[in-house]
């Protein structure tokens, strides 16, 4: 890995998923000795899914809120359409899903993620089903779908194939680092 200042334009590819029909496995179990529970944001603040979005995003460039006002942010989270559940262990967020439920027949899981400091306890695999299930029990979804970029963990596109979403389509783009980042520039596509 070799460190890429902020301010370098990097490329990147998207890869869109979709998923046909609700999955067959059951909702799961919280690995074993985990006391986490998984809350509703009921019409949070922006400041709230700020937070969220930078503890979880930080490390893969999610840069594009930042970016947007708080009234811009605000409008589209609203709650007759977005959802934002937020998985909290130890008196603190370890990550968080957000469903895009203003479809009448597609949910889209616009975020979804764990922090730093979660990664690896078996919380990002029951995080992803519980997400996906939920996404379903809406009435009339007959399609749930889901996009991650090469910028994203290493194991998210795996990850989410693994869980049943296949890839419909891709798009190369490029964006320009607005933090330092440990990347391999050829490994970014």
């Amino acid at each position: 890995m070799t460190l890429v200042k902020a301010g370098t334009e990097v490329p990147y590819t998207i890869t869109y998923l979709e998923m046909d029909e609700r999955p067959r496995f059951d909702w799961p179990h919280l690995p074993a000795g985990s006391q986490a529970a998984l809350l509703r944001a009921v019409d949070p603040p922006v400041w709230y899914f700020r937070a969220l979005y930078d503890a979880v995003g930080r490390d893969w460039s999610w840069e594009d809120m930042p970016k947007r006002s708080d009234e811009v942010v605000r409008d589209w989270m609203d709650p007759r359409r977005m959802s934002l559940w937020t998985l909290i262990e130890h008196g603190w967020p370890q990550g968080f899903f957000m469903l895009d439920e203003g479809e009448p027949d597609v949910t889209e899981m616009v975020y979804f993620g764990l922090v730093p400091e979660a990664i690896g306890k078996g919380l990002g695999g029951w995080l992803l089903k519980t997400a996906i299930l939920t996404a379903w029990q809406r009435e009339g979804v007959k399609r749930l779908t889901v996009d991650t970029c090469t910028l994203d963990h290493p194991r998210a596109l795996p990850t989410y194939q693994k869980a049943g979403f296949h890839p419909v389509r891709r798009e190369d783009k490029t964006r320009v680092l607005v933090r330092d980042r440990d990347l391999t520039i050829s490994d970014a596509r």
